[in-house]
């Protein structure tokens, strides 16, 4: 998705706090299949009763870039994704898989390349068929969450976040800003110029101890500083 380049998921949710967009975390554990695979786009969503014809109904309405968001509850006892589904995906322009469940097929996924992520592996595929729900392709959960194809859904490293796809642009300009000046933070610091220092983190002692109500992050938001929102 354009916007997100350098950026990362801990930059976006401190923008989104800053601008006061409700924050949707998935669940901590959700990572990459391999290591330093990145994903952002449109919610793609889709939930899993047992069969992949869901998934596969899903690609008839993907567009280009569009993420598959997979609602498997979170199960442990499964794996609902393995190979020839990732194949398909990016068949049919898909730019990434985010499963609230597992996957399998490791090996073979690495080698496809398309970003997954999961909770890990699981070797056993399902052995269920459950009653299809309404809005098996409207809205898939995720955790404590809810999202759809007004969301936009972004994953590195650290984690996986939601964010309204009408406050997209707005929330990557400003997790830029924020990342620029966290960048020219890190970069005096080797030079001798401590955080302390370029916070002025003597100053917010003072008036902390004049206004107990004064916050550091008020502070950093006075001296246009960065660190935390």
């Amino acid at each position: 998705m354009d916007g997100f380049g350098e950026l990362s998921t801990a930059l976006v949710a401190d923008a989104c706090v800053r601008l006061g967009v409700p924050v949707r975390v998935a669940p901590p554990g959700i990572r990459a299949v391999v290591s330093g695979e990145r994903v952002a786009g449109r919610v793609l969503p889709a939930r899993h009763y047992g069969s992949v014809d869901v998934f596969l109904e899903a690609f008839e309405r993907a567009e280009p870039g569009d993420v598959l968001v997979i609602d498997n509850g979170g199960r442990s006892d499964e794996a609902c994704v393995g190979d020839l589904a990732v194949l398909e995906a990016g068949a049919a322009g898909v730019s990434g898989v985010v499963i609230w469940g597992l996957h399998r097929d490791t090996a073979e996924l690495i080698e496809i390349g398309l970003p997954v992520f999961s909770y890990g592996s699981c070797p056993l595929g399902p052995s269920r068929l459950d009653d299809r729900e309404p809005a098996a392709l409207a809205s898939a959960r995720f955790g404590g969450y809810e999202v759809d194809r007004v969301d936009l859904v972004f994953g590195d490293d650290d984690g996986v976040l939601f964010v309204p796809a009408d406050r997209g642009g707005e929330v990557l300009a400003t997790a830029a800003e924020i990342r620029r000046v966290e960048r020219e933070q890190a970069a005096r610091i080797p030079a001798g110029e401590t955080l302390r220092r370029q916070t002025v983190f003597a100053d917010y002692l003072r008036r902390r101890a004049e206004d107990p109500s004064y916050t550091f992050r008020r502070h950093l938001r006075r001296i246009g500083g960065a660190i935390e929102e």
